[in-house]
């Protein structure tokens, strides 16, 4: 590497100099959530193209690493098992795991380490890796309202991502500037291209799962009294915002007139999701319930099986984008336009209310009674998977 880039740098650069530079060894940091690690999925098959020699590690949760662990571009997965503080009794044992982990991230000595997750502990992760050169974000940006013309939803949301968080900006060595927040999350990090030098092919969001993923899901399947040729549906009802929730009888109702069409349905989400699932297969009688028995590499396989999946803004419509499958996803207080399934306008179903978008997280936030998802009727969402199902037969 010159010497240009391996100086320590009062103030971080958006250097050019990085274009011609070679790196061999790279660390890309996004441990979660799983549509986040989706968007970045672009971002590797890039860094492949422009290093193809480099080793490449993805420094990932372990429930998530399945989804990248077989993708031909990745040399290796750094496994961050952030979920074992949370467990009672285990807080010692974790911390004990967390700076093994800083031992063997110095230990794999980086040249190159790129947070895509911009928040003060990826920011240590950076930094421990004593790279020479680290690349995030910038600092976060004021919100402005949207000017794009194809962009016709206009409001100004009071929160949400507008750059590295928590001082995380602090610890690269050079910052992807951002000179617009009205941009899809994929396009917003593949920004990282003009810093490093990227090709210009459209992005390439393909999720490889293993062979073994594809059997177990077959077997869940079988097991649920799903045989392997029946037409299948898949309803993912959870999401981690309340606001985000589309309604029960939303859901029960698509499950309803799709049993009647002679498809098995089949329910998926996490242990978090259980109640709501169990509620909506009550409500379908049919309707087969694996919520909670399925990882987020199952899910996918789940969604790789599926005619069509219905959704709410969530990562599994993420994962159904970047599979090419039909999908159907309900909006209303999160933006499409920046969040939604990457260039599959058809996919989004919402009704165009003056308050929607709006960010709110909580129902207690929201002063019009949830009306954004409310007014969303089953009948909506099964005409779109029908007219989504049918275009994607011709």
């Amino acid at each position: 590497m010159n010497r240009q880039i391996e100086r320590t740098e009062a103030e971080p650069s958006h250097g050019s100099e990085l274009q011609t530079a070679e790196f061999s060894r790279i660390l890309l940091i996004k441990p979660s959530a799983l549509g986040d690690v989706v968007h970045t999925i672009p971002v590797l098959v890039k860094l492949r193209a422009r290093y193809p020699r480099a080793r490449i590690d993805w420094l990932i949760t372990p429930e998530n690493a399945e989804v990248v662990r077989h993708h031909p571009a990745l040399s290796n997965v750094v496994l961050f098992a952030r979920r074992e503080f949370s467990k009672p009794g285990q807080r010692w044992r974790a911390m004990l795991g967390f700076f093994d982990l800083l031992k063997q991230i110095r230990r794999a000595k980086y040249d190159l380490v790129v947070d895509m997750h911009g928040q003060v502990r990826s920011a240590l992760f950076a930094l421990i890796s004593g790279a020479r050169v680290r690349i995030g974000f910038d600092r976060p940006i004021k919100f402005s309202r949207t000017i794009s013309a194809e962009h016709d939803l206009k409001n100004v949301p009071s929160h949400g991502w507008r750059g590295a968080r928590e001082g995380s900006w602090i610890a690269y060595t050079h910052r992807i500037p951002i000179p617009t927040l009205d941009v899809h999350a994929i396009d917003r990090y593949l920004w990282v291209g003009s810093l490093l030098g990227f090709d210009d092919q459209p992005p390439d969001l393909a999720i490889y799962l293993s062979p073994e993923t594809i059997r177990n899901v077959d077997r869940l399947l079988e097991e649920h009294g799903v045989p392997t040729r029946k037409p299948l549906v898949v309803l993912v009802p959870g999401t981690i915002w309340e606001t985000k929730h589309w309604t029960i009888e939303g859901f029960a109702g698509v499950a309803r007139e799709f049993l009647r069409e002679g498809f098995a349905v089949a329910l998926a989400g996490t242990k978090r999701d259980e109640a709501r699932c169990q509620q909506i297969a009550a409500a379908a009688p049919g309707t087969c319930d694996l919520c909670g028995k399925t990882t987020p590499a199952d899910l996918a396989g789940l969604i790789r099986r599926a005619e069509v999946t219905v959704t709410n803004d969530s990562g599994s419509m993420h994962v159904a984008a970047s599979l090419g499958k039909p999908m159907v996803s309900v909006f209303g207080p999160t933006n499409p336009v920046h969040i939604g399934p990457y260039q599959r306008p058809e996919s989004v179903v919402r009704v165009d209310l003056p308050c929607s978008p709006c960010n709110y997280r909580r129902l207690s936030q929201c002063p019009f009674d949830h009306a954004c998802m409310k007014q969303v009727t089953s009948e909506m969402a099964v005409e779109r998977a029908r007219k989504i199902l049918a275009a994607a037969k011709l």
